[in-house]
């Protein structure tokens, strides 16, 4: 008995002994193979996009990837989520790679500087780079800050691109001319001129020509990337990343807002709905969210909450169309005005006329029932017992007592006596008296 014990106990030291052993080696073949995360950041740089990638760069930085490719396409953005990302490149512990690509796509204005920053720029056949004034940038452009502080925005930026640009060895004065005149390159231009380092058609022909190539990080240190044999792990934006990133475009702020609007204003003139009012609610706090992504123009906003406020006081009130067309007018002003930063920051026209038709719809039906209302005889309160007949049962002399749907009332006939059994007709109501006469 004891031997077989003695057995058993050494074939589970030997089972566990080949767990460890298989364990610890499948550990250190995945940390054999070198790992390069991807990033993708296309369309607007906003605060959603600047916590995606250093989000990504963090995880980059806890699992040891070799690099971090930020495959980007982008028209531009906001001034200070570039930044935020500039700093995230600079300070990060693992080389980043910025992709302008595919092919077709562009790296304008906040791109500009991100590409800049990068340890190592790589741009597409077919793609540009450049045009990175202040304008572009959420600055909220010279036209609406004075002449002053448009030049201390405009030397900020020209400033910390040059900075940015000598840090990595790229060529200063075209990064200034990029800020100052809003210069672009194709890709070949760029790489004549020095802003990038190399031209590559793919993200695997990256990968490969990456192999080798030695990148000074910050504080002077060397890094030689090893990238043949590379896994490719693809780090997109998780469900709430893109949802917040989908909301926090000007058209979707607008949207919101109107929805928002509309459904507070139908809970308040038909109290007790509730769904309005939720929707409504669940609309506003996005929308918030939206225009906090956004560079806000406060005079647009409050635009268009007058718009809507007119609106809500048409249905109150019924002006007959003149609160209604103030209303129109105040909206589309409002989008017109509502952000800042160009036209990468604007309303499609498009959207702002149909939104508006399709409130001036509704209110034409409103406003027509409104005038349809009061051209009927009303069917509530005294006013609805004019003109109806009545049937005398108690002899008026002048006053008696009528019978009116079942129920006595007193009545005074307004000439002569009328005796019961004779139908009258009601001429007015006074202190719950009917005045009466012959039919």
């Amino acid at each position: 008995m004891v031997y077989y014990t003695t057995v058993f106990k050494t074939l589970r030291i030997l089972s566990l002994l080949v767990v460890i052993i298989t364990a610890s080696l499948s550990v250190t073949a995945r940390a054999a193979t070198p790992t390069i995360d991807v990033l993708q950041a296309k369309g607007v740089i906003n605060p959603v996009v600047a916590d995606y990638i250093e989000r990504g760069i963090e995880q980059a930085e806890e699992t040891n990837a070799i690099a971090v490719i930020i495959q980007m396409d982008t028209p531009g953005g906001l001034d200070i989520s570039m930044r935020d990302i500039v700093q995230d490149i600079v300070n990060s512990r693992v080389p980043v790679v910025v992709f302008v690509s595919p092919s077709g796509g562009r790296a304008a204005s906040a791109g500009v500087f991100i590409t800049v920053a990068a340890h190592v720029a790589v741009m597409a056949p077919n793609t540009a780079i450049g045009a990175a004034h202040p304008v572009n940038l959420g600055e909220g452009g010279e036209q609406q800050v004075s002449e002053d502080m448009a030049e201390k925005i405009v030397n900020d930026a020209a400033a910390y691109i040059r900075s940015i640009a000598e840090a990595h060895g790229r060529n200063m004065e075209w990064a200034e001319e990029a800020v100052r005149e809003s210069v672009s390159a194709t890709e070949r231009e760029a790489l004549e001129l020095n802003v990038i380092d190399m031209i590559v058609p793919d993200l695997n022909t990256l990968i490969s020509q990456l192999d080798g190539r030695e990148i000074t990080m910050l504080g002077g240190g060397m890094v030689t990337l090893q990238t043949e044999g590379a896994t490719i792990n693809h780090v997109v934006m998780n469900t709430v990343e893109d949802f917040l990133y989908a909301i926090s475009d000007p058209n979707i702020a607008f949207l919101l807002l109107s929805l928002a609007s509309l459904g507070i204003m139908v809970e308040l003139s038909n109290p007790g709905l509730i769904f309005p009012g939720v929707i409504g609610a669940i609309s506003l706090l996005m929308a918030f969210f939206s225009l906090g992504m956004l560079p806000i123009n406060y005079a647009g906003i409050l635009l268009i909450l007058l718009a809507f406020g007119f609106f809500v006081a048409e249905v109150f009130t019924a002006s007959f169309g003149l609160f209604t067309a103030g209303g129109i007018a105040a909206l589309v002003l409002g989008s017109m005005i509502m952000f800042r930063g160009g036209p990468l920051f604007q309303v499609n026209p498009w959207l702002v006329g149909s939104t508006a038709v399709v409130i001036a719809v509704v209110f034409v039906f409103v406003i027509s029932r409104v005038i349809g209302a009061l051209h009927r005889q009303p069917t509530t309160g005294w006013e609805d017992l004019i003109g109806k007949p009545a049937l005398v049962k108690a002899a008026l002399t002048p006053e008696g007592m009528v019978l009116f749907k079942g129920e006595r009332w007193k009545a005074v006939a307004e000439e002569g006596r009328l005796e019961p059994g004779e139908t009258v007709v009601i001429d007015k109501v006074e202190n719950l008296k009917l005045y009466v006469s012959k039919k």
